[in-house]
């Protein structure tokens, strides 16, 4: 099956790893955190910021995209990179996950899923089949097929049956993948998403059955939905001897700092989350000794940066007060220097885990950090 990605080195004392995922907009270090373009942008920031802090691989969402712009405006711009004018690389999640959370209205069946638009409750349909071909429209430089959602705790037939749908979901992506896109000679790589809910006899399951269909790489999917963190933790451990090593693994849905580096000693390579921006549109901001709230009264004089030791637009040209009486004002600048400098922050993190891994104190960097970060409870 279609490679893309190199596995460089794998910690001498942990399962962490540093790669290069090769796409077709460009090469891509692991591990890396991806910024949520849910829309098509991310929220509060121009693309221009984006390259600036020099992410290379950005999330959409199939759900959003098809009910918002929809396919005939894609069709029209030949796809989301012409469309938004990023011309770096997207991954496109399957939906599946909105479809689940967002919908008052769903019924699933083995053949795909109704559901209720978000914005005007019209009715829709997915299939594995026209979530593969609507991602292909969008011009994804990886896709996810779409899977059944199901959330923690939940009865262990539930998650079963979630589980065996997700995968005969995912052989009728592959197949509709294979006819579809692959013979269209587009580069565009499928992954296959991993279920099974908090059993671990679920979960080997689906790794197995999921890592025989030799996808290009594979996904973690059904987790930070209510589970405990150790929980997660364990999970993801566990999955690690399960999945081939030459594979990239992606972690979905989980991107605060202290989890990026749990995971990333558990095997993982590729992150997304919305929480960076979303934290930031309500005033928290991640420093080097936890995450902090721009709110709070400290601020209200300070004449230092966001965080001293980061080097973004917001920490470069701006002090702690004025980022403050601008939030406390209500202006939509603050939303997007504190976006910016959480983004920032977590591209710097990534970055200095790759480092750490290739030169052997991965270990050592974890454990520093995290010593540093928990010294104090967020005030967010």
């Amino acid at each position: 099956m279609n490679k893309c990605f190199n596995l460089e080195k794998r910690s001498k004392n942990s399962k962490a790893r540093a790669g290069k995922l090769i796409l077709p907009h460009g090469e891509v270090e692991t591990p890396i955190f991806m910024p949520v373009g849910t829309t098509g942008t991310i929220k509060a920031c121009t693309w221009e910021q984006i390259k600036e802090l020099d992410y290379k691989l950005i999330l959409g969402n199939t759900y959003h995209l098809y009910l918002r712009p929809g396919k005939e405006v894609l069709d029209h711009f030949n796809g989301l990179h012409n469309f938004t004018t990023w011309d770096r690389n997207i991954l496109t999640d399957s939906g599946g996950f909105q479809v689940f959370s967002l919908s008052d209205f769903r019924k699933v069946t083995d053949e795909g899923v109704i559901f209720a638009s978000v914005i005007d409750g019209s009715k829709h349909y997915f299939t594995p089949e026209s979530v593969i071909q609507f991602e292909n429209t969008i011009g994804s430089d990886i896709m996810m097929p779409l899977d059944e959602c199901t959330p923690i705790p939940i009865d262990y037939d539930i998650a079963k049956k979630a589980m065996n749908r997700t995968f005969n979901w995912l052989i009728r992506s592959k197949k509709e993948w294979e006819e579809k896109v692959l013979t269209s000679n587009k580069m565009h790589y499928l992954f296959g998403i991993i279920q099974g809910n908090r059993y671990f006899d679920l979960r080997k399951l689906s790794a197995i059955k999921t890592t025989e269909l030799d996808l290009p790489g594979y996904a973690i999917g059904g987790l930070s939905v209510g589970e405990d963190k150790q929980t997660m933790y364990d999970i993801i451990e566990f999955l690690d001897d399960l999945i081939p090593l030459e594979k990239p693994r992606y972690l979905m849905g989980v991107g605060k700092p202290e989890d990026i580096l749990e995971a990333v000693a558990r095997g993982v390579d590729m992150l997304d989350c919305i929480f960076p921006t979303r934290a930031g549109r309500n005033g928290s901001f991640f420093t080097k000794y936890g995450q902090k709230s721009i709110k709070n009264m400290s601020y209200k004089f300070s004449e230092q940066p966001l965080d001293s030791e980061c080097n973004c637009y917001a920490c470069k040209n701006f002090t702690s007060s004025y980022i403050r009486h601008l939030f406390r004002s209500g202006e939509i600048t603050a939303m997007t220097l504190l976006s910016i400098h959480n983004l920032a922050f977590l591209k710097r993190l990534t970055e200095n885990i790759r480092v750490a891994i290739l030169e052997d104190r991965f270990e050592v960097f974890k454990n520093d950090f995290l010593n540093s970060y928990h010294q104090k409870e967020s005030e967010y």
